[in-house]
């Protein structure tokens, strides 16, 4: 799978899919639960590089002492709204606005992605950002997304 990043707006993001064919329905689903599942860790401030204690401890993490005031002192990030997936031939894409949540969320998604390419669907290109020249973003869609979710 090839990863591309254009233009980086994390408040007005659009992520894009390129598949090997057009995918079938069931494919669209379990492509669907990837994101809505990354979604919903994001909504619930799973993507907090301020708090990564147990990465920070290293590989013995065996009784290690989990300092919950570090957690709760951190500062909140969470993501804001996701729009529902759009298809047109072997292409799909999303709208996001990843709010607060921090960088380690596109690596999560790009290490999902990568293993789901394998052993699912087949994703030829995933693009973060920026816009297809031949499918446009209507101008006033960020402002539908926010009143739709």
């Amino acid at each position: 799978m090839q990863v591309q990043f254009r233009e980086f707006d994390p408040f007005d993001l659009w992520i894009w899919l390129k598949f090997t064919t057009v995918p079938s329905e069931l494919e669209k689903q379990y492509i669907e639960e990837v994101f809505n599942s990354w979604f919903f860790l994001g909504k619930l401030g799973g993507f907090n590089a301020e708090n990564l204690q147990v990465q920070e401890t290293g590989l013995e993490v065996s009784y290690m002492d989990y300092d919950i005031e570090v957690a709760e002192n951190s500062l909140s990030a969470l993501m804001h709204n996701m729009a529902d997936f759009e298809y047109q031939g072997v292409w799909a894409r999303s709208w996001f606005d990843l709010g607060t949540s921090d960088a380690i969320a596109i690596d999560v998604l790009i290490n999902a992605l990568n293993q789901f390419s394998k052993d699912y669907v087949t994703i030829e290109r995933l693009t973060i950002g920026g816009e297809n020249p031949d499918w446009p973003i209507p101008q006033n869609r960020r402002s539908e997304m926010i009143v739709e979710n």
